[in-house]
C-alpha cells in the first residue's frame, strides 16, 4: 500500500533534520564545478546500473501515451518505445540521481538505478514521486486519469518538466482536468517564499533552464514560450501535489551535466531545484 511505504519513507521533522545534514543550502559553485568534471569522460553504459535498485527515494520516469517521438542525445526515441516520455533518458536520470548523492550531500539513501513505469503498473504506488517530460504531448485515456487522481489521493507527487508555449500548456490543462473533473485543482505560480524554494537548498530566482543547443546559441526560449514559470498544485487540503517547471527544460540540464559546452549558470539552478522538489515531496 502507498500509504504504509510513505509513512517508512516521510520522516518526522525531527529525524528529517538529521537527515539532511550535512547541509549545503549555500554550497559553492565549484563545488558544483567538481561534479560536473567528475560525470564527464563516463559513458552511457558506465553510469546505468542494473540488478535490484533499492533506496528511500527512486527517480521513476513516467511512461505515458503520446502522439510524437521523444528526444536524447542518442537520437529520437532510441530503442525505448519512442514516445515523448523517453526524452533526455536514461543520461538525465542517471546524473540527476547522482548529483543527489555526490553533490548535494544528503543522508538520503538514493536508489543506484531510475525505474520507468507504465501509469496503470501498480508499481506506481510504491513510489510517492514521479517525473513527467514533455507532458505538453501527454495523451491520458479516462482509465490512467483515473490512475493519477488515485495515486495523489493516496499521497503522491507529480513533477512536470520541459514544455512550452500556448499549446502545450492548454495541453496539460486538458489533461489536469481529466485527473481531477471536479475542478479546484488548478496550477498557479509560486512564490519564491514558498518553503519548495526552501526545502534543502535556496532557489532565488525563476530561471528559464534551455536545451543545449539553445543554451550554445545564447537563446533560452523556445515554441514561444518566453517566460519561465515554477508553479504547483495544491488539493483541497492545501497539499502541493504536482510541481510544474514550464518554459523550462530541466532535464536537459540534468542530461548534458557533464559536457562543457552547457553552462553551469543553467545547470545548477536545475540540479537545485530538482533535488528541492524531491526534499519537499519526500517530507510533506
Amino acid at each position: 500500500m502507498l500509504y504504509k511505504h510513505f509513512k517508512q519513507i516521510i520522516l518526522p521533522a525531527l529525524l528529517l533534520a538529521a537527515l539532511l545534514i550535512p547541509t549545503v543550502g549555500q554550497r559553492p559553485q565549484d563545488e558544483f564545478q567538481n561534479f560536473r568534471q567528475r560525470r564527464r569522460g563516463q559513458s552511457a553504459q558506465q553510469q546505468e546500473q542494473v540488478g535490484t535498485s533499492y533506496g528511500e527515494y527512486t527517480f521513476v520516469r513516467t511512461i505515458y501515451d503520446s502522439p510524437a517521438r521523444g528526444y536524447g542525445r542518442r537520437g529520437y526515441g532510441y530503442g525505448y518505445g519512442g514516445g515523448t516520455w523517453t526524452t533526455d533518458y536514461p543520461e538525465a536520470d542517471n546524473n540527476f540521481i547522482v548529483g543527489l548523492r555526490e553533490w548535494a550531500g544528503t543522508n538520503l539513501k538514493i536508489a543506484p538505478r531510475p525505474e520507468q513505469i507504465a501509469i496503470m503498473d501498480d508499481r506506481i504506488f510504491d513510489y510517492p514521486i514521479i517525473y513527467f517530460v514533455e507532458p505538453g504531448f501527454l495523451e491520458l485515456s479516462d482509465e490512467q486519469a483515473a490512475r493519477l487522481r488515485e495515486y495523489v489521493a493516496r499521497g503522491g507527487f507529480m513533477f512536470f518538466d520541459d514544455f512550452w508555449g500556448v499549446y502545450e500548456w492548454e495541453n496539460l490543462e486538458t489533461q489536469l482536468k481529466k485527473i481531477w473533473p471536479e475542478g479546484g485543482y488548478t496550477p498557479k505560480d509560486l512564490p519564491l517564499s514558498h518553503p519548495i524554494f526552501h526545502s534543502y537548498l535556496d532557489v532565488q530566482e525563476v530561471v528559464q533552464v534551455p536545451n543545449i543547443y539553445n543554451a550554445m546559441r545564447g537563446e533560452t526560449s523556445e515554441k514561444g514560450g518566453i517566460v519561465p514559470h515554477y508553479m504547483g498544485v495544491e488539493d483541497k487540503n492545501g497539499r502541493i501535489v504536482c510541481f510544474i517547471s514550464f518554459n523550462c527544460d530541466l532535464g536537459d540540464a540534468w542530461e548534458w551535466i557533464n559536457d562543457s559546452r552547457y553552462p553551469v549558470k543553467y545547470g545548477l539552478p536545475a540540479y537545485k531545484l530538482g533535488i528541492n522538489v524531491v526534499i519537499y515531496a519526500m517530507s510533506h
